[in-house]
């Protein structure tokens, strides 16, 4: 049996079948290969990305609206609690309520530390127990749960609770919305390695638009003077709507066949996909499967009995995928390592040096600051649809990504304020959002380069395991950005 070549034919949008061999073959492969009739599955792919992080930017968007319900209950809670006492036995001095301790003030740093450790422990989960659990079971599961919650999320906001019970309630809402978030883009990503690289491309995509619409949504409630609780409805309903809609789309992938053709390629060697061409095509006229469930020829069809290929794609080897892909993985760890470190803890402290007393000092962070980064940020990661450079080999790559440490003295030397170590050196409003454009786009694209390439590392049966681990590596670089965060807030 011929080794499996590199996956160059898949990264050029699958001009080629994955493992052919140069010969008259590749023309027989060529010609039975579907077509992404108007790129379906592309489109399908890029609002699975745009599910898989709306809703939480959504849910951080209203920070703002839980924040200010935890001191308004606070204070009913307090005040009742003072007029109580007051009337039992005044002379007694008042113990200190748990809802006295400022939750508010908390809220930010409680809900970082909720949302990092499960979606590092999850990701970590799902690198090693993915092949255990069928794909559409996590993949479906994970919406369904994820719409659950915001669901509850939403009949909250016109339910009135105490402090220390509304607070628990929504930690435990992050809990599950990072836990089943993380089970839902690992084995998303791992599904996008089974496909060409620039399938991965519209994930990233997806996931960039999702920053988009929570910035611009930050805006227009900021504009149109909507209540807190109005403005938070209207996030979680919408997150809700845009979850409903990626499983409408995931449901629908079974149905295409070009995505049927790379999930049946997905259990063969090398040597089986010529012989199994037609029965491919006889098969997925026919038989409609799940996402995620493979469709299977008996061995007396294809005439091919492969039981060292079978047992190679059920237990590919993570140290040895770890290996092929370990400079990837690391890259895209370390560029959101420095990105989370800066944005938003950094990043959003800046103050206008030009506002004075006009409306732009009330606009300046969220459009100079997030606006600014999720435009770039999305630009960035959707370049990687139509261009793909540096290669997947080059050491130009992980160059790249290292050399966006410069970020971190060009933004702490911004107009960051309070500040107490170092000088502002680049004061004025242009210098920061100059900064913030380039920052974001690199990390978009850098970012996008490693998740498109790291399945295309390893054989065509090894790419879901090798996405799986690349979304680890991915969380890993979010909780080391919000540890680093702390400290470089602490220099400025």
């Amino acid at each position: 049996m011929p080794p499996p070549k590199s996956q160059q034919q898949a990264s050029e949008g699958g001009s080629r079948q994955p493992g052919a061999t140069e010969n008259n073959s590749t023309m027989t492969t060529t010609s039975h290969q579907p077509q992404d009739r108007y790129k379906a599955v592309w489109l399908i792919f890029f609002m699975l990305g745009l599910g898989t992080l709306l809703p939480w930017n959504f849910f951080m968007t209203a920070t703002k609206y839980f924040t200010n319900r935890l001191d308004m209950s606070q204070n009913v809670s307090l005040n009742a609690a003072v007029l109580s006492k007051d009337i039992q036995d005044p002379a007694v001095p008042t113990a200190p309520l748990p809802e006295q301790r400022s939750l508010s003030a908390i809220f930010n740093n409680v809900m970082t530390l909720c949302a990092m450790l499960p979606l590092l422990l999850f990701s970590c989960l799902n690198s090693f127990l993915h092949q255990r659990i069928p794909q559409s079971v996590r993949i479906l599961g994970s919406l369904v749960a994820i719409l659950l919650v915001f669901l509850v999320t939403a009949i909250l906001v016109k339910v009135q609770l105490d402090a220390l019970p509304f607070f628990v309630f929504t930690m435990i809402k992050i809990i599950l919305i990072n836990s089943f978030g993380a089970i839902l883009q690992g084995s998303l990503f791992g599904l996008a390695g089974l496909l060409p690289a620039n399938y991965t491309a519209p994930i990233m995509s997806g996931q960039g638009l999702a920053g988009l619409f929570a910035s611009v949504a930050m805006i227009c409630a900021i504009a149109s003077g909507l209540e807190l609780s109005e403005s938070a409805f209207g996030y979680f309903i919408t997150a809700c709507v845009v979850v409903i809609l990626a499983i409408v789309c995931y449901l629908g992938l079974p149905r295409l066949e070009f995505y049927r053709y790379y999930q049946q390629l997905k259990l063969e060697g090398p040597g089986e996909q010529e012989t199994k061409l037609d029965l491919i095509s006889k098969d997925s006229s026919t038989t409609c499967h799940l996402p995620g469930e493979e469709p299977r020829a008996s061995k007396e069809e294809s005439g091919v009995s492969t039981p060292n290929s079978q047992a190679t794609s059920r237990n590919p080897s993570i140290r040895a995928i770890l290996k092929n892909i370990s400079v990837l993985a690391l890259s895209v760890c370390f560029n959101f390592t420095v990105t989370i470190g800066l944005f938003p803890a950094v990043t959003a402290e800046v103050k206008s040096s030009i506002a004075g007393t006009s409306a732009w000092g009330d606009y300046f962070i969220p459009v100079s600051c997030f606006l600014t980064f999720n435009i770039f940020d999305w630009l960035g990661r959707s370049l990687t649809a139509v261009f793909m450079w540096p290669g997947k080999d080059s050491c130009w790559l992980p160059s790249l990504v290292v050399a966006r440490l410069v970020f971190v003295p060009l933004l702490l030397l911004c107009n960051v304020h309070p500040r107490r170590y170092l000088a502002v050196v680049f004061k004025h409003d242009a210098w920061y959002i100059f900064f913030m454009a380039a920052f974001a786009f690199s990390n978009g694209y850098l970012a996008s380069l490693c998740m498109c390439f790291g399945p295309k590392k390893v054989k065509p049966a090894e790419a879901e395991t090798a996405g799986a681990i690349m979304t680890f590596f991915l969380s890993l670089g979010l909780a080391l950005g919000a540890v680093l965060s702390f400290l470089l807030r602490a220099i400025v």
